[in-house]
């Protein structure tokens, strides 16, 4: 079974979120377009904005996702282009009163103090969380930690964050009106705190998929 996960495809004007799937979506784009105020929630760009679920939450709905420009998302999706000095804007966004932002900025000052970078450590040291939202954020640290069960696809091949996958037979997407067809490459997938699932991008929506129907590309 698929599951569709709030995605939207890139805008055609700065500051706007699009939708093309369902109501509960359109909802959500709602939500996110006024509690961002037109401002990336992360970075304060004011650029196009698209939709970012935050990884290993307990759901896909608005409270669980932030607005984010191009630059913060392609970074979160490929770590290995992060520009450190772009990520000082966590300074501002930590204090931020969203539980989303606040596990998103968390997160990625941990990663950066990870690295060496003593301002980010400096910046976590001052941070306040909630204990739920502050549990949140470090079960999601703890789920990168952990390999003891890898994902694997449908010949053993164990997928890592980033791996693009080709479909191995049509996949009904529910909720998102369309059939994932075989042979679809899904590039950048995420995996998820279910190590039977991975989640990528497939006809511009952030879908789940089955591990055991993919094939590593």
């Amino acid at each position: 079974m698929l599951y569709s996960a709030p995605s939207f495809t890139r805008p055609a004007q700065c500051g706007t979120l699009y939708t093309s799937y369902g109501t509960n979506n359109m909802t959500i784009n709602a939500i996110l377009q006024a509690r961002a105020g037109a401002k990336c929630e992360l970075c304060s760009a004011e650029q196009a904005l698209t939709a970012f679920v935050v990884p290993h939450s307990p759901a896909s709905d608005d409270d669980h996702s932030v607005a984010i420009c191009d630059t913060c998302r392609g970074q979160l999706e490929q770590p290995d282009t992060l520009v450190v000095n772009h990520w000082r804007c966590l300074s501002d966004s930590m204090w931020s009163q969203v539980p989303a932002v606040q596990v998103m900025a968390w997160r990625q000052l941990k990663a950066l103090s990870g690295k060496g970078e003593v301002w980010a450590q400096d910046l976590l040291d001052m941070m306040y969380m909630e204990d739920e939202a502050k549990a949140w954020a470090e079960a999601g640290i703890a789920d990168e930690d952990d390999d003891s069960v890898p994902t694997v696809d449908s010949n053993g091949a164990v997928l890592q964050e980033g791996d693009s996958v080709t479909l191995i037979k049509d996949l009904d997407v529910k909720g998102a009106g369309f059939t994932a067809k075989r042979g679809t490459l899904v590039k950048g997938i995420r995996l998820t705190n279910n190590p039977l699932h991975i989640e990528g991008k497939v006809n511009g929506v952030q879908i789940v998929l089955v591990a055991a129907y993919l094939k590593k590309a």
